[in-house]
């Protein structure tokens, strides 16, 4: 249910029209000046890391993204997780998307014809999202990007507020879905600690409101605030939903929210590690998954990251997994690249050739062979499915790969019925 314009241009050149100088980079949770704003993107720029903020002023962030649009250099796309899912998906012709998130005149325009957007969901103003990108080796002042990547920031209130889930809910008799994709809740880190309880809570009332027999797969982005995704995962949605789509940021900041396994670890260094993640994908399902003796639905994970993607299913839920988790590291490597087939003179492997299946059990050794791209073992009846990305060496589009890669895997998969 989120939906905006993304405004995607260099960071470097913004910050130059915004006549912000180079200087030393420090992390802030909320920007709320043009200062905040220099310091956040110096401080992921160097640590060649994507994150999200919000941006608390709205008079500067109306400056600010006048700016961005109007700069030549820039180039507006349909944005927001939910969006980007509907369209990557009606890129299939036998598809019908319906999108509830606030459309706006631009985003409207830039929408798929197979997504439907409810009147109610129409609004008079675009939500803009400011994407700024760096590329690999890129330099600003002492700073220097070892990777590409780009930092994100809003002043969204209408998807904040998570103000089109109950328009969505109640639009699903009439359209009947075969899948329902739910993604937005980080939005909300904006909101005061009680309106995000409250929201929370109404989020979970409506979400409890859509039929048990269609599948629900929530695709998560970044987030900052530990007992907000603390929440997310535990008492509230977590078990309302089949299937999770995530990052490697967002998978360790979930282990540190919940003092999972390797919660200790502070950050990723390099190419994260297969064995840590399987560890924490395992908890995952362990703890908050579908047994006999829990009511939770859910069964399946996507993770993704530069490198490589794993698919994690319990038994019995979810057939075709193989196909999915290659069809999902197939699209990474096509829309970075803006190509419609692998070019193999434009991307290369990253992943590693051999590696371990966990820490914490008496691990499998693995060792990738080319012929046999997808990699399956198991662990006390959960599968998991890793297959290495080719990925983009000049990438032309950072963003919503994310959500391009869970919007394919899930095409491909097959649920079974319970």
């Amino acid at each position: 249910v989120n939906a905006c314009v993304d405004v995607v241009l260099s960071g470097v050149k913004l910050l130059e029209a915004l006549g912000l100088e180079p200087g030393d980079g420090k992390n802030h949770a909320v920007l709320n000046s043009g200062q905040d704003l220099r310091e956040a993107f110096a401080h992921f720029m160097e640590r060649g890391a994507a994150a999200e903020r919000f941006f608390s002023d709205a008079e500067a962030f109306q400056a600010i993204a006048r700016t961005a649009s109007e700069h030549p250099a820039a180039q507006l796309y349909v944005g927001g997780n939910a969006a980007l899912i509907g369209q990557k998906l009606a890129t299939n012709p036998d598809l019908k998307i319906l999108l509830c998130g606030p459309v706006g005149p631009k985003l409207h325009e830039l929408l798929d014809d197979n997504v439907v957007v409810p009147p109610e969901s129409m609004q008079e103003r675009d939500e803009f999202h400011l994407i700024l990108e760096y590329q690999a080796g890129e330099e600003w002042g002492r700073v220097r990007a070892p990777a590409a990547n780009r930092f994100i920031f809003s002043h969204d209130l209408s998807n904040g507020a998570l103000n089109m889930l109950e328009v969505f809910v109640s639009s699903l008799d009439e359209f009947q879905p075969d899948l329902v994709v739910l993604s937005g809740l980080h939005m909300m880190e904006g909101q005061s600690k009680e309106m995000r309880q409250r929201r929370l809570m109404e989020a979970v009332a409506s979400i409890s409101d859509i039929p048990t027999d269609i599948p629900i797969h929530l695709e998560l982005a970044s987030m900052t605030d530990q007992d907000f995704m603390s929440n997310i995962m535990h008492q509230q949605v977590f078990p309302l939903v089949n299937s999770i789509g995530l990052n490697e940021q967002e998978l360790l900041f979930l282990t540190q929210s919940a003092s999972g396994p390797h919660a200790s670890l502070a950050s990723w260094s390099g190419i994260p590690d297969v064995g840590v993640v399987s560890d924490i994908l395992f908890w995952i399902l362990k703890e908050h998954g579908k047994t006999a003796e829990r009511a939770s639905d859910l069964t399946r994970i996507h993770f993704h990251t530069l490198a490589y993607h794993i698919l994690v299913t319990v038994d019995g839920h979810w057939g075709n997994q193989a196909a999915a988790v290659a069809a999902g590291a197939r699209a990474a490597g096509t829309q970075a690249c803006a190509t419609d087939t692998i070019d193999a003179s434009k991307v290369f492997l990253k992943a590693p050739l051999e590696f371990v299946t966990s820490h914490t059990e008496a691990p499998s050794k693995i060792s990738l062979n080319p012929d046999e791209p997808v990699v399956h073992w198991h662990r006390e009846g959960i599968s998991f499915h890793f297959t290495p990305v080719l990925v983009c060496k000049d990438p032309v589009r950072t963003v919503g790969l994310g959500d391009a890669i869970s919007a394919e895997g899930l095409l491909y998969s097959e649920v079974y019925p319970q």
